[in-house]
């Protein structure tokens, strides 16, 4: 990452806006957003793949679901934050299951970029599904834009809810029905 770069745009966008970026409370600035914008898109410098290299074997093809992965994102159309939380179900195949740190690590990589909602659903969803050969994926994502809640529309506390299935969750209603029932206990 550029911290150079940044720094020198950030000093650029203080002035556009009738800031001085020289008074006190703006002097380091420039410098907090380049070693903030390197953590908030550290999944630019990834592949969200190798965050599923821990694969282990068990005995049951049984539903893998963890809910309530809370995320932190940047909206790519506004460069404003977006979070919430994703919810990821997997149905193993042949007993092969990953960590259940590696469903939030993935969800983690996937987030931490510019990004929009709809894709982030559907690239979990598509990375646990190549990855581990399941036999079928469901991701849900829950999350507040704070593009819609302090600019544009106004509308502090709307929730945009986006989904992606895979494999069995797309030929199987019963299976979304079960994710589903247990995303309400």
């Amino acid at each position: 990452m550029d911290h150079e770069k940044i720094k020198q745009a950030v000093t650029m966008i203080l002035e556009a806006v009738g800031e001085d970026p020289n008074r006190e409370g703006l002097v380091d600035t420039p410098a907090r957003v380049a070693r903030m914008y390197e953590e908030i898109f550290a999944g630019l410098h990834m592949d969200p793949a190798s965050v599923l290299s821990a694969k282990f074997h068990v005995d049951e093809d049984e539903m893998v679901f963890v809910k309530d992965i809370t995320f932190y994102s940047m909206c790519e159309h506004h460069l404003l934050p977006f979070f919430g939380k994703a919810h990821v179900a997997y149905l193993p195949s042949n007993g092969v299951v990953t960590g259940l740190s590696k469903l939030a690590r993935l969800v983690e990589a996937v987030a931490t970029r510019p990004q929009v909602q709809e894709r982030m659903t559907n690239e979990i969803a598509e990375v646990l599904h190549r990855e581990l050969q399941t036999q079928g994926v469901m991701v849900i994502v829950e999350a507040e834009h704070l593009c819609m809640n302090m600019r544009g529309v106004r509308k502090p506390g709307s929730q945009t809810v986006t989904m992606a299935k895979q494999g069995r969750y797309n030929d199987e209603p019963a299976l979304a029905d079960q994710v589903f029932r247990m995303l309400k206990s």
